[in-house]
């Protein structure tokens, strides 16, 4: 299992729109970049918008921040396309058998060491921004010309 790759749509769409600004990118543009069908780039822009990230006008092709690049952090764009709940990136199996020492403890023991791993990881994003992304994007776009 993996995360949902809505995640990752979501910032490769938001650095698109940067790096667009001049273009029109509507929901087929993006999908070509993404190499997706334009009906998930719309559910994931309608998720994008409701947190505040974009601003798409209805019946108008396109879409633009709603914020500077350094005001919008990975951590903003994880928690806009709903990746996970609070404290649930890792699941715990339901019914280990209570007749098994292990069975009977390994909840209890696992549930604080996942809380803080997704805690952990929750953190780094919220130290990176989509100007960081846009920039390395920029960065390596320069060294394969």
């Amino acid at each position: 299992m993996t995360i949902s790759s809505r995640f990752a749509v979501g910032i490769h769409i938001l650095t698109l729109i940067e790096f667009n600004q001049d273009g029109v990118t509507s929901s087929d543009f993006l999908a070509g970049s993404v190499n997706t069908n334009p009906a998930l780039i719309r559910k994931i822009m309608a998720m994008l918008k409701k947190a505040g990230l974009i601003e798409v006008k209805p019946g108008v092709a396109g879409a633009k921040l709603a914020k500077d690049l350094t005001d919008i952090s990975l951590y903003d764009v994880y928690r806009a396309v709903s990746v996970v709940e609070e404290n649930e990136l890792f699941s715990i199996h339901d019914n280990p058998n209570p007749a098994c020492p292990v069975g009977q403890n390994i909840q209890a023991t696992i549930e604080p060491i996942f809380i803080n791993a997704q805690a952990a990881m929750e953190s780094v994003l919220k130290h990176v921004t989509l100007a960081d992304v846009v920039q390395d994007v920029a960065t390596q776009r320069q060294g394969n010309h």
